[in-house]
């Protein structure tokens, strides 16, 4: 082998870039409305104060649908929640059940930085709004009326 031959042989070679541009432009990822309803859905209820999503006939229909075989529990995680997605922002409208004796805009203001927190982080989308409706107050008392509730419905 030649001199010439030898430092080629050893020079480590550069892979030859194919194609054009940073490979994360190469394409399209589009995001669906449910993913950013089930992100948002989630996020608000880690807030305290939150009791539950949705108005009261949407939880009654599904905690009924939670107890059908193959109803289907990702139901949960989008009840009251509503987004609208377009290819680089997001906007999405919460309807809520705070717990009595908490300071609803407190509430609301934390579920509304938690809910834009998550979604940016998990989708890179910009959240331009969320909006929330405070649809119901939950009362001590009520939790009794729904314990016994429950066990007749088995």
């Amino acid at each position: 082998m030649s001199e010439s031959q030898q430092d080629t042989a050893e020079q480590p070679r550069t892979p030859t870039k194919r194609g054009g541009g940073d490979p994360a432009s190469r394409g399209r990822t589009t995001i669906a409305d449910g993913v950013v309803e089930k992100i948002a859905g989630l996020a608000a209820r880690d807030v305290v104060g939150v009791h539950a999503m949705g108005s009261g006939l949407a939880r009654t229909l599904g905690a009924v649908r939670e107890r059908v075989p193959g109803g289907g529990r990702g139901a949960t995680a989008t009840r009251g929640v509503k987004a609208e997605v377009g290819e680089v922002q997001t906007a999405v409208d919460l309807e809520i059940v705070v717990d009595y004796g908490v300071a609803i805009a407190d509430v609301a203001r934390s579920v509304r930085e938690n809910v834009i927190s998550a979604v940016e982080r998990m989708t890179g989308l910009e959240v331009v709004e969320v909006n929330i409706a405070v649809s119901d107050v939950k009362l001590p008392e009520d939790a009794d009326e729904e314990e016994e509730a429950e066990p007749r419905l088995h």
